[in-house]
């Protein structure tokens, strides 16, 4: 590494370090006063932690899937960036977890997911596929780090890794498409919804890691490899753009029972989230990238890589929240909102539609959060591929030119 990029490095580092101490502080002002600091209530019980938690589940997805196929299919270009690959993998499924941690409230609840399990519950089949998924991320990363690397061993997780990553992401979506109480999630192709997008805004995510690693000289991918990779997102786009066109068809179809829904998501509180991944998030990325020379250029790469990303992350917003907004519970003052303010007797502690806003500390644990994992990405990144160095065990092949360039 360069002596500016060096510079760069540590002060990543110090302001990673930081936000998730400051996080850490507040999470523990949580543990004190409980979810009531949260802008969650009896109306939106799931908030910020959660979207966020889909959100980086799927981001996970991009680096484990190139990185397994690189050994099962035998793509030798996507042995190149297996390693980057994997840590950004590993690092967004921690991040995930902590978030689950995070939104159970207090140490006693994490502590009776593990001494009471419940396996007729979702939730746990998510806690258990994860920890597998790390586990086979954090093999992963020995198998092909260590100094005695062994090429077998890698193709033998990359078998798991790959139906893992596809089954991580469904369970995920099985927390929502198996309450039935709720319209909004009570889909049969909720599985494949959640699939198809993490595929794309991982591999998206991935990408921009890529560029931007290539950027600062800390890893060398050449432009062919981001060209090919760019054009396998195009394909994850298209895929995700038909689920959602399926989803959207079956709800607005006449007699329908979901007109509701969609009415809320494409007019309604959810809308902007809605449109805004329909438009930035798959027509104008996929419009970019389906042509072979927009692939050559990094710059429109970026631009639709960062649509992407932030497209699932509206989705994953509209899709969260649009099931909340109406109640399941009608009648008199509607449902009481169980807020810090209607315990004191305070205004609005009764509600007809639901609705949500995070709180400061709310937003401070999940910045803090996520730096952490960004923390934990940083040094892994500096310690085993930093500067184009071949970890133990690996041989890079690294373009002569860089990118950038």
């Amino acid at each position: 590494m360069t002596m500016q990029s060096s510079s760069r490095f540590k002060i990543a580092l110090a302001v990673t370090g930081a936000l998730s101490a400051i996080g850490f502080i507040t999470y523990v002002f949580q543990l004190m006063n409980g979810l009531g600091i949260t802008g969650m209530s009896n109306a939106n019980s799931w908030g910020l932690y959660l979207t966020c938690f889909m959100f980086f589940v799927g981001l996970s997805a991009g680096g484990l899937i190139v990185a397994s196929s690189a050994s099962i299919f035998h793509v030798t270009e996507y042995k190149k960036v297996a390693v980057p690959a994997v840590i950004l993998s590993t690092a967004c499924i921690c991040i995930a977890g902590m978030l689950v941690l995070v939104d159970l409230g207090g140490i006693a609840r994490i502590w009776r997911l593990i001494t009471g399990p419940n396996f007729s519950s979702p939730l746990l089949w998510d806690v258990c596929v994860i920890t597998c998924y790390l586990i086979i991320n954090v093999l992963y990363l020995v198998f092909m780090c260590s100094k005695k690397a062994d090429p077998h061993k890698v193709e033998i997780v990359s078998r798991f890794a790959l139906p893992c990553a596809i089954l991580v992401h469904s369970v995920t979506a099985w927390i929502f498409g198996l309450q039935i109480s709720r319209e909004a999630w009570y889909s049969t192709i909720m599985a494949p919804l959640f699939v198809a997008s993490a595929m794309d805004s991982g591999l998206a995510a991935l990408l921009l890691v890529l560029i931007g690693m290539n950027k600062t000289g800390t890893f060398r991918t050449d432009g062919k490899l981001i060209a090919n990779l760019s054009g396998l997102l195009a394909t994850f786009i298209a895929v995700d753009g038909f689920f959602v066109g399926s989803e959207v068809l079956t709800m607005g179809y006449p007699g329908a029972s979901g007109a509701e829904t969609l009415s809320i998501m494409t007019t309604g509180v959810t809308a902007p989230y809605f449109w805004f991944e329909i438009i930035c998030g798959i027509i104008i990325p996929f419009a970019i990238i389906v042509f072979a020379k927009n692939r050559q250029r990094i710059g429109l790469v970026v631009i639709s890589c960062v649509g992407v990303v932030l497209g699932v992350f509206c989705k994953r917003v509209w899709l969260m929240f649009t099931a909340f907004y109406m109640p399941n519970i009608y009648g008199a003052d509607g449902i009481s909102l169980g807020t810090v303010s209607a315990q004191q007797g305070g205004v609005g502690m009764w509600a007809l539609t639901g609705g949500y806003a995070p709180t400061v500390p709310e937003v401070i644990i999940t910045i803090g959060v996520i730096s952490l994992g960004a923390l934990a990405f940083l040094i892994l990144i500096d310690r085993l591929v930093a500067g184009n160095r071949p970890a133990p065990g690996l041989v890079f092949e690294s373009s002569a030119k860089s990118v950038a360039e």
